[in-house]
């Protein structure tokens, strides 16, 4: 086990002092001051927590960002709340995305037809790329 380092004096001359709340505590030898490390989980890349934000702020719902990244819709829930992120005012335009590789989206981008009309971004997703399009809603 790898020595742990007291967030009183910064030594790391702590012993093994018994358990707490099934986690292990420790009693630093320089000060006396017990303490217990924090939980090791299973931590998400910022690289996600990103992507998954843009696509909230991009009008994409929890769950779509669920299915488009692998991360629970309730993640994507606490990190908007935790970040304060703002829903997206309702307009008349709406978002629609297509994950492309790179020729797709070098094929996409060539047709004419496709560039004209909304405005549109296009982001990295991992290997492929998420085109997302603002398109008028039609009544």
């Amino acid at each position: 086990m790898p020595a742990q380092k007291c967030p009183k004096c910064e030594s790391t001359d702590a012993v093994r002092n018994g358990v707490i709340n099934d986690r292990q505590r420790f009693r630093c030898r320089q000060c006396g001051y017990n303490f217990t490390v924090d939980k090791v989980g299973k931590g998400i890349s910022t690289y996600y927590v990103i992507k998954a934000l843009q696509l909230y702020i991009e009008g994409v719902s929890f769950r779509e960002i669920e299915r488009l990244l692998g991360i629970s819709h309730v993640s994507v829930m606490n990190w908007v709340k935790k970040y304060q992120v703002k829903v997206p005012e309702k307009n008349t335009y709406h978002p629609t995305y297509k994950i492309l590789s790179h020729k797709e989206l070098a094929d996409f981008m060539n047709d004419r037809q496709n560039m004209a009309g909304a405005g549109m971004i296009v982001t990295e997703l991992g290997d492929k790329f998420m085109l997302i399009k603002w398109e008028r809603f039609r009544d």
